[in-house]
């Protein structure tokens, strides 16, 4: 993926961004939000948003590049604490829990950005996705888990586990942080898809497909 530089933000953008994920995490559609709401939760008067931002499709960019780090921070963490085989994806399920719960406006705007109006966000999103399941495919090659596979099956199942787990997390977040009953269940879930996508990829055949 060619990742689109990344700005540094200064306070002012940095307020701006957090209203919005904060307007986000109180049941607002990012969509929906306009440049006054945005600048009056963030406390700035509306004339400092363009002076960091062309528009809120603009805005929207910039959160998918944190929404980026986000999702690294939660690739490295599965690197470093996922080291057998068999407990893969359970592990990596509860991380996924964690950093989802742990960022949840990040995610709730994920969520939003998928099905949005905003073509340069839902793009922006896709793109972040595309990357996150070529890294997996790249760990999975790394650990010789899937040798069997020709590099596009394995891209479409990692993809697929990509799209499994963006589905699950509509569900994860539509219960109350503290559910812990439903999250289990989700997790349960979660771990099943999974299981069933790499049954399905041991036993596929890339040389007679």
């Amino acid at each position: 993926m060619a990742e689109r530089q990344r700005r540094k933000p200064g306070e002012t953008r940095e307020k701006l961004m957090s209203a919005a994920l904060t307007l986000v995490g109180k049941g607002r559609h990012f969509a929906s939000l306009g440049i006054r709401e945005v600048t009056r939760q963030a406390g700035v008067v509306p004339t400092s948003f363009y002076r960091n931002f062309r528009n809120m499709d603009d805005l929207g960019l910039q959160l998918v590049d944190e929404l980026g780090l986000v999702l690294r921070r939660m690739m490295r963490e599965a690197r470093e604490h996922v080291s057998q085989a068999d407990k893969l994806i359970e592990e990596s399920v509860d991380i996924f829990i964690s950093h989802a719960q742990a960022n949840r406006s990040f995610f709730l705007f994920m969520a939003q950005g998928l099905a949005g109006e905003s073509r340069a966000v839902q793009e922006g999103i896709r793109s972040e996705m595309r990357f996150f399941a070529s890294e997996l495919a790249n760990d999975l090659r790394r650990l010789r888990l899937v040798d069997h596979l020709s590099d596009s099956d394995l891209d479409m199942t990692c993809d697929l586990v990509v799209r499994s787990v963006a589905f699950s997390l509509t569900d994860l977040l539509g219960v109350s942080a503290g559910d812990d009953y439903q999250i289990d269940q989700i997790r349960k879930r979660t771990i099943r898809f999974l299981q069933l996508i790499f049954v399905g990829a041991a036993n596929w055949n890339s040389v007679s497909q």
